[in-house]
């Protein structure tokens, strides 16, 4: 037997020759073993160096038309528009995943012969996602896909591609997770789910490429925020907070609330265990910054650093949640930026006034508009000491903030 391995055309040749010669041999003789191993070596060179390329999807298509003797506008439920139909067939536009799942269900066509890209499938969590659903104007306005141009039926059609790796990043099916299953939202008014969805994909989006310091969970204490907290008094005390947490290991994200979400904060985990905080800036005032920074970090203290992976999603105008989680952290977001005992004992509780006001900052080490908003917010009354919550102090501070985009 001189069976040997085929690395040539000319090998190729002489093992059919070969084959043909001992064809009827019988099994379990040596021409018989000859024949198996000659086929499989044949069968391996041919499909390393002679496999058959998949038929193009646009003859593929019109095959099937042909057998089932569809003209051009039975297509329109599976590509679109007679326009769009005439626009694939003839090669000017390209097929989207939408088109390639319409056309494998109802036609049958092969998946694999439409897509003809190596190792890309129909993944299955994409199935029955109603794209329509999310605000995408709002995401096409913010530039959240800055390498997709069209409107928004250009980007339904080509959801999967485009939307897909933001709202299932990995490939992962995490719709009961984003549409509030692991996720505690603290509601004032009525929110779109999934324009929260997207607002905390678009969050983890871009903090997910950022480099933290070492986190450790145990260092996640009262004092910890406290020591944030302080920083208020800067005249650029919002970044420099943002550094410090950084630093620790957790990522703090400046990015607008989108239209039916009524967000002001929230506070939740990267892929990594990474702690992260966001802020939407909903109201440009220093008070509202710091509460809101100081309650999404008490959900990281006595929440995710013990353990919860739940999202925290907040509406700071709601009244105050029956939620025991967020009672906790507004307790301990209040406690933090004004300790109780220090609460009860100012004068500026009974005589709000400036220089209370100012004292009783100095005395705890935070920014005057702190105390302030503390006393709007005790006495229900936001028309008082305007000109002491820091009104547009904030946004200015993060340059790269604008309406939608984050910083």
């Amino acid at each position: 037997m001189n069976a040997r391995l085929i690395k040539t055309e000319a090998d190729h040749a002489a093992a059919l020759a070969r084959i043909d010669a001992i064809f009827g041999a019988r099994p379990d003789t040596p021409d018989g073993d000859e024949l198996e191993l000659l086929v499989h070596l044949v069968e391996a060179y041919e499909g390393a160096h002679h496999a058959i390329e998949p038929p193009d999807p646009i003859e593929a298509i019109r095959f099937r038309m042909e057998q089932d003797r569809l003209k051009q506008t039975d297509l329109t439920p599976f590509i679109g528009s007679k326009s769009k139909v005439s626009e694939v067939l003839s090669g000017k536009r390209p097929l989207s995943l939408a088109m390639i799942r319409a056309l494998h269900k109802g036609l049958g066509i092969p998946a694999h012969v439409l897509i003809q890209e190596p190792g890309k499938t129909l993944s299955p969590v994409y199935e029955g996602v109603n794209w329509q659903d999310f605000p995408l104007a709002e995401m096409i306005k913010r530039q959240w896909f800055p390498d997709f141009k069209g409107r928004v039926k250009d980007l339904c059609e080509r959801a999967e591609e485009v939307l897909g790796p933001l709202l299932f990043p990995g490939g992962s099916d995490c719709r009961e997770t984003a549409l509030a299953a692991r996720r505690h939202v603290r509601r004032g008014s009525a929110h779109d789910d999934h324009a929260l969805w997207a607002w905390q994909a678009r969050v983890l989006q871009l903090a997910g490429t950022w480099e933290l310091g070492a986190y450790d969970a145990k260092a996640m204490t009262p004092d910890f925020i406290r020591s944030v907290v302080c920083l208020s008094g800067l005249d650029d005390g919002p970044v420099q907070a943002r550094r410090l947490l950084a630093s620790a290991g957790v990522g703090v994200v400046v990015l607008h609330y989108l239209p039916g979400t009524h967000l002001d904060g929230a506070a939740m985990l990267r892929h990594d265990g990474h702690p992260i905080v966001a802020v939407t800036l909903r109201y440009d005032r220093l008070d509202n910054f710091w509460f809101t920074l100081a309650h999404e970090l008490a959900h990281v203290v006595l929440h995710l650093a013990r353990g919860d992976t739940s999202t925290f999603m907040d509406d700071l105008e709601a009244k105050p949640s029956s939620d025991n989680l967020e009672q906790e952290a507004d307790n301990l977001a209040a406690n933090s930026l004004i300790p109780a005992e220090e609460w009860r004992r100012a004068r500026v509780v009974q005589a709000p006034t400036e220089v209370n006001i100012r004292e009783l900052a100095v005395r705890t080490r935070v920014h005057p508009a702190i105390v302030a908003g503390r006393i709007r917010f005790e006495r229900g009354n936001y028309r008082i000491l305007n000109h002491m919550v820091g009104r547009r102090a904030v946004r200015r501070l993060f340059p790269a903030y604008r309406c939608g985009e984050a910083a």
